[in-house]
């Protein structure tokens, strides 16, 4: 699993709203680790993807872009974190995906 960041900056307030409208339009399960952050100039999305192929691929890609704008949000600044090494839920969540190292 690989993990990127996308920052959005603006009002927080307008862009949490925008956010909500973006995870409306996704497909319900596509998503496997999606946190959304409020920051002092805007809001930091965390996403996963399989690997960083895959996460160049999407966010360098037309959806991507087409997704963002139909949602109301101003271009991201996009930043590549890592591969995932471990995660832990709570009890009763989803167990850790096996295979979280692989590139």
């Amino acid at each position: 699993m690989y993990l990127g960041m996308y920052t959005f900056r603006g009002n927080p307030a307008e862009l949490l709203a925008a956010h909500d409208r973006m995870l409306a339009l996704l497909p319900e399960g596509q998503l496997d680790l999606h946190l959304c952050m409020e920051t002092e100039d805007g809001i930091a999305v965390l996403d996963s993807c399989p690997n960083r192929e895959v996460f160049d691929r999407f966010s360098s890609g037309r959806s991507f872009q087409e997704l963002v704008a139909a949602a109301g949000l101003p271009n991201a600044e996009i930043q590549h974190l890592g591969i995932v090494k471990s995660f832990v839920l709570p009890p009763g969540q989803k167990e850790a995906a096996s295979g979280t190292d692989q590139p």
